[in-house]
């Protein structure tokens, strides 16, 4: 039985349509990539998901239990970050997590407290005020606070923002321990296609508040569909000594003029160090998954469909 279960959802404000006929389902243990360009619909669905806004129409399903029924029994089990987490920045990490932790109405011991603090990152800082923290130690904070009554599914609507290449990377090693360690189920919302292919088991793409493609996100990221464009000093030079080589077959026919192939990842530094052996100037190597592509395209509002193809 799915965990989050969400069928023909529409918000509308104002004769705007935020969020249109969406439907996707959540299954225990995901880490659900939740992805879609700013503006795309995610927060507003996170939203409604946390009862935040009533949707137009449509219908909610989380454990099981109609939302609009059962919503004190299905929040109590949800922990969730929205934006920026809210802290008493005068108080310290430690006392923060008690007193979030007394308002959803439980009374862990000391022990436990450090445990959770330890656990996101900052025992080290327990009795440091929140107003000297940087702005990923805050988000860690906030997280920590979402799992103080041990959810079920936790929800995170775009847990980056903001944040420097240490700070992203902290909050992605915090997803993965939930997920592979503690077995949470996370919805985790981002415009970031990069972060979303580190972490998540399965993925929905949104744009303009509809639904272009949801699937596992092994199949979306497959290493072996691999677009590899390279730049070297004279393409055409390159293009020429590629046609009667193994890597012939690796390359995009429809981009003749350029040096594009289609390969294996893992490939990928053979193919560099063929070309250095045969004095070719490589001036630029970018890889990209097909699913990039493809998300850039459909989210620049180009086409909407429902089927991924490769």
């Amino acid at each position: 039985m799915p965990i989050v279960s969400i069928r023909n959802l529409t918000k509308e404000f104002n004769n705007i349509i935020a969020v249109k006929d969406l439907s996707f389902t959540v299954n225990k243990g995901d880490v659900y990539g939740f992805l879609g360009q700013n503006g795309a619909g995610k927060s507003t669905t996170i939203r409604m998901l946390l009862t935040l806004i009533q949707p137009t129409s449509g219908d909610i399903e989380v454990f099981g239990l109609q939302l609009s029924r059962h919503r004190k029994e299905i929040l109590k089990n949800i922990g969730a970050v929205i934006e920026k987490p809210d802290t008493y920045k005068y108080l310290s990490a430690y006392e923060n997590l008690k007193l979030f932790a007394k308002l959803s109405g439980i009374k862990p011991s000391h022990q436990k407290l450090m445990d959770q603090l330890e656990m996101i990152g900052l025992a080290e800082r327990a009795n440091d005020k929140v107003k000297t923290f940087s702005q990923g130690m805050k988000q860690r904070l906030g997280i920590g606070i979402a799992l103080v009554h041990n959810p079920q599914l936790i929800v995170l609507d775009e847990p980056t923002n903001g944040l420097d290449p240490q700070g992203i990377a902290d909050i992605r090693n915090l997803i993965l321990y939930l997920s592979r360690e503690l077995h949470k189920t996370l919805i985790v919302s981002s415009h970031l296609l990069n972060e979303i292919e580190q972490i998540a088991t399965r993925v929905l793409i949104i744009d303009r508040g509809r639904k272009i493609i949801e699937e596992n996100a092994n199949t979306l990221f497959d290493p072996a569909q691999t677009i590899v464009q390279i730049k070297t000093a004279n393409d055409k030079q390159t293009m020429a000594l590629l046609q009667d080589t193994i890597w012939s077959s690796y390359l995009c026919k429809e981009n003749s003029t350029e040096v594009v192939l289609r390969m294996n990842k893992k490939n990928i530094p053979q193919f560099i160090h063929f070309l250095a052996t045969r004095d070719i100037e490589i001036e630029s190597v970018q890889p990209r998954n097909n699913l990039e592509d493809y998300f850039l395209q459909v989210t620049a509002g180009k086409q909407h469909v429902h089927t991924f193809k490769n």
